[in-house]
């Protein structure tokens, strides 16, 4: 065996650490960009490169590298009590008042809180509490779930059946026969997404007729993002949510709100729902809960679903779902600070200013050449890139638009989300100035007028 003294990080990468979502002969070949420190919306690789963040590592950095007050609260925590159980009845104080504070800026009767490690173990509790739920109040029959094309719900056993993407399903035995997908609500590619009232309609019409194939007897939930993050940020028309919510309650099931990417001011308020005033059955969170510096998601619940459970049997019966990390109590004082940071730091209302200028960047990029469609909201949004405008016409497969815009953007020192389709995803932290957000355009113009100059980009246009 090689001593690790005798072998070069990336080589150690190449050999040993499996990556997430990746070829993993793709990953040998390509190898790893290693990154070793951040200040703000910045991040330096270990070659001394500098690069601007604009997607917030994975849509959750919300509050940028390098806030000291996050450090100083997670060594304080670590110093007076690094872990804490929540069997057994124990507890610990961040935990405890981490849960009341998301209660309290939570969508109006979501009142209960069960802590997770990220988003997608959120989602498989979910459905876990759900199913618990149906049996305890004597409808053990409601055991199927509704989620949508392009969404996202996570990777684990049971959220990535829910996940609407090829690469989750492929070789995983995926989606379950309990899990069912309805179509997109994507303004660019729906039928009838040129008028935003026809294509809510049309959402509604989706879910209740495939309820009614099912048999409303039968479906337990419906799972939904405010917007569809890894999708490609597919933004709904405003009033979707809640035509949604009022779908949801009409057909007596559950709705799950799935905020993992568009909670904590990622859209503009804390949360995504309450733009809409919408109050959902379960939310899902992580991500911007602490800002990524360490591992944290969360299920909100309603009222009427927590009582449900809890008189479902014996009070000596425990409901037989948790995790040894759960409200662990430095990530709890990590997330308290995040909380203080949006509110009383001002970055809520930083992320809400600096979004009229991301907005206007994507507003000007409409007629670039290689621009099909742009859409954001808040700090979240997309730009789509088409061979043919008229027709809204995707760069055929074997161009790789994707992968080229990942080593342009690479080479020009932004970072953003490449995605298959040849969109380019932006999520940059709610600390972005006006300066910066120039900055990171200025970063794609470049990369646009780059790829538009390759002779076969241009010979595929139309």
């Amino acid at each position: 065996m090689n001593s690790l003294s005798n072998r070069s990080l990336v080589d150690i990468d190449r050999d040993n650490l499996i990556h997430p979502v990746v070829s993993f002969r793709g990953h040998e070949k390509h190898g790893p960009r290693i990154l070793e420190s951040g200040q703000g919306m910045w991040l330096t690789d270990i070659d001394g490169r500098r690069m601007i963040d604009a997607f917030a590592g994975l849509w959750c950095v919300n509050v940028g590298y390098g806030q000291e007050s996050i450090v100083a609260a997670a060594t304080e925590q670590l110093r007076k009590l690094p872990y804490a159980t929540g069997f057994f009845h124990y507890g610990c104080e961040p935990a405890i008042r981490l849960a009341g504070e998301l209660c309290a800026l939570a969508p109006e009767g979501l009142n209960h809180v069960y802590f997770t490690l990220g988003g997608s173990d959120a989602v498989d509790s979910a459905i876990r509490y759900i199913v618990h739920y149906w049996n305890a109040v004597g409808q053990p029959q409601k055991k199927h779930f509704i989620a949508q094309v392009n969404g996202y719900h996570g990777s684990s056993s049971l959220g990535s059946g829910l996940t609407a993407l090829p690469h989750f399903h492929r070789n995983f035995d995926l989606p379950r026969p309990w899990q069912h997908h309805i179509a997109s609500p994507f303004p660019y590619r729906h039928p009838e997404g040129h008028d935003p009232a026809a294509l809510i309609a049309a959402s509604v019409g989706a879910l209740e007729a495939k309820v009614a194939e099912l048999g409303a007897e039968n479906v337990a939930a419906f799972f939904c993002e405010p917007i569809q993050g890894s999708g490609g940020v597919i933004v709904p028309p405003r009033g979707w949510l809640k035509a949604m919510r009022e779908a949801c309650t009409r057909l007596g099931i559950l709705m799950v709100v799935d905020e993992v990417i568009t909670g904590f001011g990622r859209t503009g308020p804390m949360f995504a729902s309450l733009e809409e005033g919408v109050s959902p059955d379960l939310m899902t969170m992580a991500k911007g809960l602490t800002s990524g510096y360490v591992p944290m998601g969360a299920v909100m619940m309603a009222d009427h679903v927590y009582q449900g459970i809890a008189d479902g049997g014996a009070e000596a019966l425990p409901i037989g779902h948790g995790y040894t990390y759960s409200g662990h109590p430095v990530s709890a004082a990590v997330a308290l600070e995040c909380l203080r940071l949006y509110q009383e730091g001002g970055l809520l209302a930083n992320g809400v200013d600096v979004g009229g200028t991301f907005a206007a960047h994507f507003e000007r990029l409409k007629d670039h050449p290689l621009v099909g469609d742009v859409r954001s909201r808040g700090l979240l949004g997309a730009i789509e890139l088409v061979s043919d405008k008229q027709a809204r016409t995707n760069f055929a497969p074997e161009l790789d638009v994707a992968g080229r815009l990942a080593q342009l953007t690479w080479d020009n020192g932004v970072i953003v989300r490449c995605f298959a389709n040849g969109a380019i995803g932006f999520a940059p932290a709610l600390c972005c100035s006006h300066g910066e957000m120039d900055e990171i355009f200025a970063r794609i113009d470049r990369t646009l007028e780059q790829l538009l100059a390759m002779p076969d980009i241009r010979a595929a246009m139309r």
